[in-house]
């Protein structure tokens, strides 16, 4: 007769085990194909905000300013100098805007679409 002391086995199984692992190989696979667009982002925000904070005086200087920085920053690509919006805000100070959407092929025809948007500050 068994002991009424002994403790219920628990653990994970293995079509547990097997579930956890293809969920955290699919977020891993998105992680890494969507990383490299953040990071694009990030760059164009950062050239953005340095060629606004210079306060260029007109729109083709700023986009000058913007091809030259895309020679040497290779990662971006998704956005060009013409695609930038160029104003000036109240106290007379360039602001640069852009938009862009960026396509992911994640398997078969499935895709992800994300729509990204920045000003400079």
């Amino acid at each position: 007769m068994p002991s009424s002391n002994l403790r219920r086995q628990r653990g994970l199984t293995l079509i547990g085990l097997l579930f956890w692992g293809a969920l955290i190989a699919v977020t891993a696979v998105v992680a890494m194909k969507l990383f490299p667009t953040v990071l694009e982002y990030y760059t164009i925000q950062r050239t953005v905000d340095r060629i606004a904070a210079s306060n260029p005086a007109t729109v083709p200087a700023v986009r000058s300013e913007f091809d030259r920085a895309t020679i040497t920053e290779y990662s971006i690509q998704s956005i060009k100098s013409a695609d930038l919006v160029v104003s000036k805000d109240g106290s007379d100070k360039v602001v640069i805007e852009f938009a862009y959407d960026k396509e992911i092929d994640l398997f078969g025809p499935v895709y992800l679409l994300i729509k990204y948007r920045g000003r400079s500050k």
